[in-house]
């Protein structure tokens, strides 16, 4: 069985080296971490990267057991380029502190579909509160408030795939 460090090593390695996924299984305990599209690779992988043509090779950074596969049914994912558009384009507004994502997954505003969001924009927040949730792997993460303060934007839309470091809310400090 992986940790926790472990299984957010291994998406960081997919997210980084902008792989189509990665699959893992020891001891009847199965892992597959989908990442971005083979038809959308934005930048060239790294030359240390392993290669991901071959769904059976091993990766030598992971552990023995590690096997690249592609993903099955990955959702959609924008490209890097259309990720940092709208962020870019706008700017955080002046003063605002950035929360970013602190795994790669799905971001959600809501607890579920019929439930309303965490917060909007012009929300006050307290340290410590929910804003969203983020989901990896099946596992629904809650994304916490790190200042307190207002929220002035919003990045990601709902149930739409972010990556590690991305922008999620800019926050006026309060």
């Amino acid at each position: 069985m992986l940790t926790f460090e472990q299984i957010k090593e291994l998406i960081e390695l997919v997210a980084q080296n902008r792989l189509q996924g990665i699959e893992l299984e020891r001891s009847g305990f199965r892992l597959k971490i989908d990442g971005q599209q083979a038809a959308a690779p934005a930048y060239p992988a790294a030359p240390a990267a392993p290669s991901v043509s071959h769904p059976q090779q091993a990766a030598a950074p992971a552990a023995p057991p590690v096997a690249f596969a592609p993903p099955a049914a990955a959702p959609a994912a924008p490209s890097a380029a259309q990720e940092t558009a709208a962020p870019a384009a706008a700017g955080p507004p002046a003063g605002s502190h950035i929360l970013t994502s602190p795994i790669v997954g799905t971001f959600y505003s809501a607890s579920s579909p019929d439930a309303p969001p965490f917060v909007e924009v012009g929300s006050r927040v307290k340290k410590g509160q929910p804003l969203c949730i983020i989901e990896a792997m099946k596992l629904m993460n809650e994304i916490e408030c790190d200042v307190d303060g207002t929220i002035v934007e919003i990045y990601p839309q709902n149930a739409q795939a972010v990556e590690f470091g991305e922008p999620l809310f800019a926050i006026r400090p309060a």
